[in-house]
């Protein structure tokens, strides 16, 4: 099974291609890294391959927000401009006076 290389990156804030939930990715797996219940959770006519790259996600919708695994055959760059609401999002990334998200340096102790 070949890895795609990534279409998004860290920081990158995204949409569902087909639900009402948009996100800021904070970590990439090359290819489909969660369990076989997960992975069979998903209606079969919209289960996506595993062979391509799953993006984890401070996501968020109307409602409310949660951490969500999608993959990149799922994701659209969200162009809204508008501020990811996560309450995570601050511990992982400092938002710039582009509007761009980058990741929080951490100092060791």
């Amino acid at each position: 099974m070949k890895e795609k290389q990534a279409k998004y990156g860290l920081g990158q804030v995204v949409k569902h291609r087909l639900y009402p939930f948009r996100g800021i990715i904070f970590d990439v797996d090359p290819s489909f890294s969660n369990t076989d219940e997960w992975y069979e959770s998903i209606p079969e006519d919209v289960r996506p391959s595993k062979d391509q790259p799953f993006y984890h996600l401070f996501a968020e919708n109307a409602e409310t927000e949660y951490v969500a695994y999608v993959s990149e055959q799922n994701l659209l760059p969200d162009t809204s401009g508008e501020p990811i609401r996560h309450p995570q999002v601050d511990e992982v990334f400092i938002r710039d006076p582009n509007g761009e998200y980058r990741t929080r340096s951490h100092s060791v102790n």
